[in-house]
């Protein structure tokens, strides 16, 4: 199951300064009804893709959105070209 949305990078406050994008409310619901038991901290592994550049990771479960969050690495920041505050098109596969 693929998903395409649009959404924010932004940088965590935290320890690190980990880059996200805040996954939509019924993309979040779907991932959760389709995935089936969830990983360690209630991840769910997905291939994703922005800005043409693609990788595996996981999307990570966040009390405050009551949504999953996607890192966005620096490697994938850097070959897409965009950075905190960028709105970019995300491309989202559930691995299963």
């Amino acid at each position: 199951m693929q998903y395409t949305f649009e959404a924010e990078i932004w940088r965590s406050s935290g320890a690190g300064g980990w880059f996200f994008t805040t996954l939509p409310g019924e993309v979040a619901a779907s991932l959760r009804a389709l995935s089936g038991p969830a990983e360690g901290f209630g991840s769910v592994r997905v291939r994703a893709q922005i800005g043409g550049v693609t990788w595996n990771t996981s999307v990570f479960p966040d009390n405050r959105s009551k949504s999953f969050l996607l890192p966005v690495k620096a490697e994938v920041r850097r070959r897409a070209g965009v950075t905190a505050g960028d709105r970019v098109q995300v491309l989202i596969e559930l691995l299963i």
